[in-house]
């Protein structure tokens, strides 16, 4: 080594203390070792000719093997952000431990894309990530990341600004943001995410970031009501698998749903207008907070008391609450016919209904189950109820 190294490096260190240092076979002297060749590679970049800047990274290659990782990391980020060192070099700690990868994976521009493709695959998820995160990566190299299918890669990559992706990706991303609720804060943010799929996913976000996506795109409220048609026809042949799959499957997606927020009232209007009954009353114990069996028979109940209970404790609003106790009677055994008086009797409960008398009555209803299933479910009539509503304000009044 010293030999083929004198004419190149005399000029600026001192040939001995190489020749010292490379006589040392300690970890210590190893890494001393490595620190001076790395001085001479970095602070003579532009004095030495590419054979000697070659025979400078050959000896580094030979040495950096035998240190600890401690040492090839600090190397590592000496060199991370360089254009004028050796590419071998880069490559070899680019595949490297994950520690001692990351500075140049995220910096290097000497890494090209097939290189960084070779990484991706047959290297480690933290080298993945650590792709993910670099600046500027090319449609190739972010398909290739996406290709993984590993949700934290994606998810980083999507929050990458600097990452290009291609429509037809994003176009994938936002399909299984249906079911990757980390996808979508960073879909919605990407500054190239066209309108048409920022509202496909406008019923699979939080309430929040529908609001984003309404203000970001001015978005018609017409269009966005041609968007739920289309994201209840997806989730009905999401479900439409039969038996036991097809409920499990319609669990999964209504407890996606509730995680989001995108329950509301005009979903389940859309729900009833499909006549994806099973569905519906899936939702409807989500947001009511009661079990799916004890909601089957408040849904359907005669007179609709229970159900306007539940929809004030629920906030729906008055005319979504109408929509709902007409299109739910197609649910009901027998005749789906409303009598109009029945419609107008329990339209004026849910007027005089207050709001902290609703709310009461379903947390008490959670408690005891049995409450709704037995007795309270047998009553029939809305004077029946008011008169125990009367009576509970009356206690609450007097405990106060």
């Amino acid at each position: 080594m010293t030999a083929n190294a004198g004419g190149a490096f005399s000029a600026s260190t001192n040939l001995n203390n190489l020749l010292d240092l490379a006589r040392d076979n300690s970890k210590a002297g190893r890494a001393t070792l490595v620190d001076a060749v790395g001085d001479l590679l970095i602070n003579n970049s532009g004095d030495v000719s590419e054979r000697e800047a070659a025979l400078m990274s050959e000896i580094l290659g030979k040495l950096i093997r035998d240190v600890e990782a401690s040492v090839r990391k600090a190397l590592a980020e000496r060199l991370a952000d360089r254009d004028d060192v050796p590419s071998s070099l880069i490559v070899m700690l680019a595949k490297d431990e994950a520690s001692v990868a990351h500075p140049v994976l995220l910096d290097s521009p000497l890494l090209d894309d097939p290189e960084l493709l070779d990484i991706i695959s047959t290297r480690t998820r933290e080298h993945q990530l650590s792709v993910a995160n670099r600046g500027g990566i090319s449609e190739t190299v972010t398909d290739a990341l996406i290709a993984t299918g590993d949700g934290g890669v994606i998810k980083a990559l999507l929050e990458n600004a600097g990452a290009r992706i291609s429509q037809l990706a994003l176009e994938y991303l936002v399909e299984q943001a249906r079911r990757t609720d980390e996808y979508h804060e960073p879909l919605v943010s990407r500054d190239e995410l066209p309108s048409d799929l920022a509202i496909r996913l406008y019923w699979w976000v939080s309430a929040a970031l529908r609001a984003r996506i309404t203000d970001m795109f001015d978005v018609d409220p017409l269009t966005i009501d041609e968007t739920l048609q289309s994201a209840v026809r997806d989730m009905i042949a999401e479900t439409d698998t039969g038996g036991g799959a097809q409920a499990e499957k319609a669990s999964e997606l209504v407890e996606h749903l509730a995680r989001t927020n995108a329950i509301d009232s005009k979903l389940l209007i859309q729900v009833l207008r499909e006549g994806e009954i099973p569905l519906f009353e899936a939702m409807y114990a989500k947001i009511a907070g009661l079990p799916p069996e004890l909601v089957k028979s408040l849904l359907y109940q005669q007179g609709g008391e229970q159900l306007a209970i539940t929809s004030k404790a629920a906030r729906i609003s008055k005319p979504d609450f109408a929509s709902i106790f007409l299109l739910s009677r197609q649910g009901r055994p027998g005749d789906h016919s409303v009598d109009p008086e029945e419609l107008s009797n329990v339209l004026a409960m849910f007027d005089r209904l207050e709001l902290e008398t609703a709310e009461e009555t379903v947390r008490s209803w959670r408690r005891n189950p049995k409450s709704l299933s037995g007795e309270a479910a047998q009553k029939s009539t809305a004077r029946e109820w008011r008169a125990d509503a009367a009576s509970a304000g009356s206690k609450r009044a007097r405990l106060q």
